[in-house]
């Protein structure tokens, strides 16, 4: 089941979901036969609070501490910060990600100065300083880069910074200079930073141990770039093509969103030096899959085709409404002569697309070391060459199975699922994905359509009908106007064509299962409702409440039936 950490909710909680909720969730699902919750990433996050966006590849996310699992903090603390905190943020329908940071990050700062002012010996001291030590690879240079945002009010905007340290060798000379003051407390603050990644990754290793000895598997998340303004990109820039942005080609499904149908998807991303990354032994990869591994006992690569090429812009994102309206001969005059398109090499010759197959090979299999035993799932969905989806099972990367996306023709000449039976092994099955409708949504939204006033929608829409009831083995009506509004009989009827595939996982979203038809994300927009979905109820209450322990009831009793 996919469960965003964010969206959960627990009593006593502040206004996000937090570790100790999953806690909880884990319990509900050995009690209900899941066998693993697929998480999004959960690296820390920066302005826009995209968990795809982090500030670091290794970093967690402060906002998802246990705080009452802090051994500095007493419930008085979390008390009286449920006090001064709005109603709105304690119990809305959305996260407040910007409250809720803030006020968590004060009561993280009370907690760390009662921690420095105990005695610097003991026990967690020393866990402390092994890990400040053990993790030195990648902690100093992001605990300077923290320190730095805090600075500039908290903006991950390096390259608005402040001209003493916007670049990686005047920041470390002007971070040496302030530590050489005496009324500085430099060193103080930034052990906060190194204090509150312990702490994190002290509750992400508990969760994820006590989550296995009950045979429940976390599924971590990692997306395939690293954000531009981040503690990677600023310290490291070695490993990086700052020229081009990576995104996705343009698609016509994003019928809102003009820049994405005419140009692509510009998601900012600086694409890899790959060249540079192999020379030094893939370490930067080694490390990011390693601490990866360190939470998860599996994750999904976001993007995966990313590994062979990636669909490029010469322009950051912020300059996309410059190019909206001009043509290519236009864009190409205020690029220099470049343009969007496939980098390495568009897969338009034979030569490029061994190229491109070797390359991904290459970088794949380094993934696969670093992560050991640990299984390495791959989101290959979008503009899909022919010699990836192979490619993949052959290394034994689970790639996506889109039960609606997955036909064949008959004898007649007419489209058909293709049957579960038939899906290979080596395969993740699932309706949608964060960034899709549930399944509720998806089904009636097809159903209005079907009174579209375009016959292209009208068309589309019978026939997503027809795939989807022919999956769950429903009727298919006569007149496709028959079709009923979405109900228990249909979500468990789709439920069951789900769980019921040849694929080595079949994942459906939390949202699924209670037939809610909020978004997690909205592809190619921003603000609003995006990443900030918080689940109705708490997770308690999914097994105690009769109606919500009703659905749990049904699905164990599925999970049963279709084997898993």
């Amino acid at each position: 089941m996919l469960a965003p950490v964010p969206s959960l909710r627990r009593k006593g909680d502040l206004g996000i979901g937090d570790v100790g909720a999953l806690r909880e969730l884990v319990d509900w699902a050995v009690e209900y036969g899941v066998g693993f919750l697929q998480l999004l990433p959960i690296n820390e996050t920066g302005g826009d609070h995209s968990p795809y966006n982090a500030i670091s590849s290794v970093a967690l996310e402060p906002s998802l501490i246990d705080l009452q699992a802090v051994e500095e903090l007493e419930e008085s603390d979390l008390e009286a910060a449920r006090l001064v905190i709005p109603g709105q943020v304690l119990s809305g329908e959305q996260v407040s990600h910007g409250a809720v940071k803030l006020v968590k990050r004060g009561l993280l700062e009370t907690a760390f100065g009662r921690f420095w002012k105990a005695a610097q010996e003991g026990e967690r001291w020393e866990e402390f300083v092994r890990f400040q030590e053990g993790e030195r690879r990648w902690l100093e240079d992001y605990c300077l880069f923290r320190w730095l945002m805090d600075r500039e009010g908290g903006s991950e905007e390096w390259s608005l910074w402040s001209m003493n340290y916007n670049r990686p060798k005047q920041a470390r000379e002007w971070i040496a200079q302030q530590r050489a003051k005496t009324n500085q407390n430099v060193e103080q603050e930034l052990a906060f930073f190194a204090w509150v990644q312990w702490v994190a990754f002290s509750q992400w290793r508990a969760v994820r141990a006590y989550a296995e000895e009950q045979d429940v598997l976390l599924m971590g998340d990692v997306p395939i770039g690293i954000a531009y303004c981040s503690a990677d990109v600023f310290f490291e820039p070695q490993w990086f093509d700052l020229e081009w942005s990576g995104g996705a080609p343009p698609e016509r499904v994003f019928k809102d969103d003009e820049f994405a149908v005419k140009w692509g998807q510009n998601w900012g991303i600086p694409l890899y030096r790959w060249d540079v990354l192999q020379a030094d032994g893939f370490r930067w990869w080694r490390r990011r899959i390693e601490k990866l591994v360190d939470v998860f006992g599996i994750f999904r690569i976001d993007h995966i085709l990313g590994f062979y090429r990636i669909y490029s812009f010469p322009w950051r994102p912020r300059r996309n409404a410059e190019f909206l309206a001009l043509d290519h001969e236009e864009a190409a005059r205020r690029t220099g002569g470049k343009l969007p398109g496939f980098k390495p090499h568009p897969d338009d010759t034979d030569e490029h697309r061994a190229a491109n197959l070797a390359d991904g090979d290459c970088y794949l299999r380094a993934v696969q070391e670093a992560a050991g035993d640990k299984e390495v799932v791959g989101e290959d969905l979008g503009a899909v060459p022919d010699y990836v989806r192979p490619h993949l099972n052959k290394i034994g990367i689970a790639g996506f199975k889109i039960p609606h996306w997955e036909v064949e023709w008959d004898k007649k000449g007419e489209e058909h699922p293709i049957p579960g039976s038939k899906y290979e092994e080596c395969s993740f099955a699932t309706y949608a994905t964060h960034d899709h409708p549930p399944m509720a949504a998806m089904w009636d939204e097809f159903r209005a359509n079907l009174d579209h006033h375009d016959y292209g929608a009208r068309q589309g829409a019978g026939w997503n009908l027809r795939i989807l009831s022919e999956i769950g083995g429903l009727k298919v009506p006569k007149d496709e106007r028959k079709y009923v509004a979405y109900d228990e009989k249909v979500k468990w009827a789709l439920m069951g064509g789900l769980l019921g595939c040849n694929s080595r996982y079949a994942a459906f979203m939390i949202t699924d299962l209670y037939g809610m038809k909020e978004r997690f994300n909205v592809p190619g927009t921003v603000g609003g409702a995006n990443w900030r979905v918080r689940m109705p109820f708490t997770v308690a209450e999914m097994g105690t409440e009769a109606e919500l322990r009703g659905e749990a009831e049904v699905l164990r009793k599925l999970i049963v039936k279709t084997g898993r």
